[in-house]
C-alpha cells in the first residue's frame, strides 16, 4: 500500500496522462462504450451526443432543506428553465406534483435521503402554526446517515435516466452509504438505468484534488456510471483523468454570476463531462439568462468573460 506509507503522495510524483483523453471506441461517452443498448440510450439522453457534455438542473435541494430560498414555488422558478437544460435533477415528488409528463429532458432522480439539515444541529428554531418553536437534538444523527428512499420499480415508473446516491467518503455512515450505492448500481443494472454517485465531503476530509480522487475512483471502481464531484482550485484534471468514468461538477453555495461561469468552464476544459447546477441558476439574478449563459460555456465553447457579457446583455432586455 504504497501511497498510505507515504510514497509517491504527491501528484507531481504520480502519472495521471491528463493530456491523453480516455478512448470510447463506438460511443461518444467516456467509459461507458460497453454498455447495453438501453443504458447508452439514457446516457445519450443526459448528455449530448455532439458535446459529450450535460447541463443537468439540480433543484432536489429540498429532500433535506425544504423549501430553501429560489424553490418556494418550484413551478414558479424551475419551469421557465426546463427548456434550456438537457436534464432535471429532481426528487419523485417534484416530479410527480409539478413537472409536465410532456417535458423530453431525461431525468436525474434523487435516490437516497433520510436525514434533513435539522440533524446538523445541536437546537433548531422555526415555526409551527404561527408560533415559535425550538428543537433540541443534542447527538442527532449527522447527514451522513442516509438509506436508499426509491426503489427499482418507482424509478421505472417515473422513466429515469439515472438514479442519484450520496457518497459520505471518511464520514461516520461511510461504509452504508457505500452500500447504498452498490444495492442500487445491482437493482439499476438490470434494467438499463444509470447510477450516478454524488460525492459528499465527509468532515474528517478536506475539500481538496487528494480527497475527490479518492472518493471519485472508488465510487466509479463500486460500480457508478457518472460522478458528480466539486471543482477544485488546483489539480482538477487528476480527478477527471483518473476516474474512469464522466465527472460532472456540482455548482456546490451560490456565488457571484461570473465566477460561477469562470467554475463551469473550468472544469470543462479541465475535463469535466458538465456541470449538475442549482442555487448558481435559480437564485441568480436573472436565472433564464444565466441559464443560457451556463449553455453557451458548456455546450457552445464560449469563454466565462463572453458567456457574461451574453448574461448582462440577456439581463437587461429583461
Amino acid at each position: 500500500m504504497a501511497d498510505l506509507d507515504g510514497i509517491k503522495t504527491e501528484a507531481k510524483e504520480k502519472e495521471y496522462y491528463t493530456s491523453t483523453p480516455q478512448q470510447a471506441p463506438g460511443f461518444f461517452l467516456k467509459g461507458s462504450h460497453q454498455y447495453d443498448w438501453g443504458l447508452q440510450n439514457r446516457l445519450s439522453r443526459i448528455f449530448n451526443p455532439k458535446t459529450g457534455r450535460t447541463i443537468m438542473l439540480a433543484f432536489d435541494h429540498g429532500y433535506f432543506m425544504g423549501p430553501t430560498t429560489g424553490l418556494e414555488r418550484v413551478d414558479q422558478t424551475i419551469l421557465p428553465l426546463e427548456p434550456h437544460c438537457d436534464c432535471l435533477m429532481l426528487t419523485r415528488g417534484i416530479q410527480r406534483s409539478i413537472i409536465p409528463s410532456t417535458t423530453q429532458k431525461a431525468i436525474a432522480l434523487r435516490a437516497s435521503g433520510g436525514t434533513s439539515m435539522v440533524s446538523t444541529m445541536d437546537e433548531w428554531e422555526g415555526e409551527a402554526g404561527g408560533q415559535a418553536v425550538k428543537l433540541s437534538r443534542p447527538g442527532y444523527e449527522p447527514l451522513s446517515n442516509e438509506h436508499l428512499a426509491i426503489n427499482i420499480e418507482e424509478a421505472i415508473r417515473l422513466n429515469a435516466s439515472v438514479l442519484a446516491v450520496q457518497v459520505f467518503i471518511g464520514s461516520e455512515h461511510e461504509r452504508q452509504s457505500l452500500q447504498n450505492l452498490t444495492n442500487l448500481v445491482d437493482q439499476a443494472n438490470r434494467y438499463g438505468i444509470a447510477v450516478m454517485g454524488v460525492v459528499a465531503v465527509g468532515r474528517a476530509m478536506a475539500r481538496n484534488a487528494q480527497y475527490f480522487r479518492l472518493a471519485t475512483r472508488i465510487m466509479a471502481e463500486l460500480g457508478a456510471h457518472v460522478i458528480k464531484c466539486y471543482h477544485t482550485d488546483e489539480d482538477f484534471d487528476t480527478i477527471t483523468s483518473c476516474c474512469p468514468v464522466p465527472i460532472v461538477i456540482a455548482g456546490g453555495k451560490k456565488r457571484p454570476e461570473r465566477d460561477a461561469l469562470q467554475m463551469a468552464f473550468e472544469a470543462c476544459d479541465q475535463g469535466a463531462s458538465g456541470v449538475d447546477m442549482g442555487r448558481n441558476i435559480f437564485q441568480a439574478e436573472a436565472p433564464v439568462p444565466m441559464m443560457k449563459a451556463v449553455r453557451g460555456v458548456v455546450h457552445e465553447g464560449m469563454s466565462a468573460a463572453d458567456a457574461f457579457a451574453m448574461y448582462e446583455d440577456l439581463k437587461a432586455q429583461g
